[in-house]
């Protein structure tokens, strides 16, 4: 058994880690925002030095650094506090590291690799090619991903990156920065419209095919590794919008086609060979499965919407 903290626990991927951690044996130990009365959560701001003291009083195994602000348009919109939580946050995570020795598992971003062409995209990409990232906060987690190389070359520090690429699923509440899926679903479900860019491609990876991958890491820690973590199902975002309409039975006319995006890649597509052979990741949810359990779970939770047409046939 290991004692671990999360960082971000409370959020879409922090709240099933922590579960999934839990089930497994470890002691677990939560950091975020909100207030909260649960068993060993303490609540801290990580851009703010003072109250991470408080966390750090005592040890820990490991480390889940997931607290972060998200999303392209965030991070245009927000970027001071993008700048503060991201790169003021992970350095001050960083400190305590060198000081207490702790193993860091650190949540980087598909966002970091830009737009380098029609390549798979592997984890040794930003060392071969020069990197042009579309917005500040793409920006921001390459330099998180910058800082930690730089206190493992200085201090000898333990940590392992990992690039997430578009998890969505239950657990995901709504705003209009949230990932695609979730905006999608939402708004067709609220009959709001929505923006669809013509030819981008993406990789999905449904939530419950994630969490066990990064439960896994535990087990599995070997220091200095990166890994890609997506899905395995190349798809458009057109495609991925004719899927919810279908799902929601809500009308085409809430959809926009739009040429370019100019804050976000064309395509995306990454090599997760390394994290299905040392992590045993295993992505078997496709969008015709994952897509509806989204549905059903915000059709809990946010109050009047639509009752889909598909789904009641299901």
């Amino acid at each position: 058994m290991a004692k671990i903290l999360i960082t971000g626990s409370r959020g879409t991927i922090g709240t099933p880690l922590t579960k999934e951690l839990i089930k497994r044996g470890h002691d677990v130990w939560q950091v975020d925002l909100q207030h909260c009365n649960e068993a060993n959560y303490i609540r801290a701001d990580i851009s703010e030095y003072r109250q991470l003291e408080r966390v750090f009083k005592q040890n820990y195994d490991y480390v889940y650094h997931l607290a972060a602000e998200f999303g392209r348009i965030n991070g245009e919109e927000y970027y001071e506090q993008v700048w503060k939580t991201n790169v003021i946050g992970t350095r001050n995570i960083l400190e305590f590291q060198q000081r207490l020795g702790f193993k860091l598992i650190f949540t980087s971003s598909s966002e970091i690799y830009g737009e380098p062409g029609n390549l798979y995209l592997n984890e040794e990409l930003p060392e071969t090619l020069p990197l042009f990232q579309h917005n500040d906060y793409a920006i921001s987690k390459w330099v998180n991903e910058l800082q930690i190389v730089n206190f493992q070359k200085k201090f000898h520090t333990s940590t392992i990156r990992v690039r997430l690429f578009n998890a969505y699923g239950p657990g995901e509440l709504y705003h209009p920065y949230r990932s695609v899926v979730c905006l999608f679903c939402y708004r067709a479900l609220h009959n709001q419209p929505f923006q669809v860019y013509k030819n981008y491609h993406r990789v999905f990876m449904y939530i419950d095919d994630l969490i066990p991958t990064l439960a896994n890491i535990v087990d599995r820690f070997m220091p200095g590794r990166v890994y890609n973590i997506g899905g395995n199902e190349y798809r458009s975002v057109e495609e991925l919008a004719e899927l919810v309409l279908q799902y929601t039975g809500a009308s085409r006319d809430l959809v926009q086609i739009l040429p370019e995006d100019t804050h976000n890649t064309v395509n995306k597509r990454p090599d997760i060979t390394k994290a299905v052979t040392e992590l045993g990741h295993s992505p078997r949810i496709p969008l015709e499965e994952g897509i509806p359990n989204t549905i059903r779970w915000l059709q809990s939770i946010y109050e009047p919407v639509r009752v889909p047409v598909v789904l009641e046939e299901l």
